[in-house]
């Protein structure tokens, strides 16, 4: 059951990612805010934690809280594609392939996808207009003709392979850290050479388990920010030297 001080925040949430709160103005008070949601004081400044804790609202004491920003933001609450996602906030998206073959699976692939060769998918995503992510994704052997069968535009591979072939993504598997553009990814996405890209490494499998793919993720700086919420009941996020890993 959903907390009732997520609940006002997943509207305030909104009401900031919508425009009705822009970047620059001020929240309600807690008092207009416990008012309007007939909850208590307490409940509404947790509601506000939550979206101070996500950049969204300024943190300071004593004052009505400012809107810093508005980024987009993606939950690992649920395992949902970018365009899935993209299409579920009212975002404008695109995918085109810019490069696509066969080839042997490197090392670190055949442990997760087999000995068999994979697909090797370059795909590039857009957003609003702008390019905002490049995806380097090995597809495993047994579904690389029903990608290979999707046309280079297509905006949701997720939603396509399930209706061509009834596959389902069932469980993914996420590290996320931060890498420098190559000379590729900066032509790509539009930056300079050497600038901070989002690094997702992802790897997902069916309900059996059966491996689908491995993919290299990289967002351009400040398209898109990832959102976590835990709990002392459950938590998704574990943390490990050298890297952060997500299990979703």
């Amino acid at each position: 059951m959903v907390a009732r001080y997520e609940r006002i925040a997943d509207e305030l949430r909104d009401e900031i990612l919508t425009g009705v709160h822009p970047v620059g103005a001020q929240l309600p008070s807690e008092a207009e805010l416990a008012e309007r949601h007939r909850a208590a004081r307490g409940t509404v400044r947790q509601a506000v934690a939550v979206l101070v804790a996500e950049g969204l609202v300024g943190s300071r004491q004593g004052a009505r809280r400012i809107v810093l920003g508005n980024a987009r933001s993606q939950s690992f609450a649920e395992l949902h594609s970018f365009a899935q996602w993209a299409r579920a906030n009212g975002y404008r998206f695109e995918g085109q392939v810019i490069r696509q073959h066969r080839r042997p699976p490197s090392s670190a692939e055949a442990a997760r996808l087999g000995p068999q060769e994979v697909l090797d998918v370059l795909r590039l995503r857009s957003l609003e207009g702008e390019p905002v992510l490049l995806e380097r994704t090995a597809y495993a052997h047994w579904i690389a003709p029903a990608v290979e069968a999707l046309p280079p535009e297509c905006e949701s591979v997720t939603e396509a392979l399930y209706a061509s072939a009834g596959l389902v993504f069932a469980y993914g598997e996420h590290l996320i850290d931060a890498v420098s553009a190559g000379a590729q990814d900066a032509r790509l996405l539009g930056v300079r050479r050497g600038s901070p890209l989002l690094r997702q490494r992802r790897a997902t499998t069916t309900y059996e388990g059966r491996p689908v793919e491995c993919s290299d993720d990289r967002y351009r700086a400040g398209s898109v920010a990832f959102s976590i919420r835990n709990s002392l009941g459950a938590n998704a996020l574990v943390r490990r030297a050298g890297d952060l890993h997500f299990g979703a």
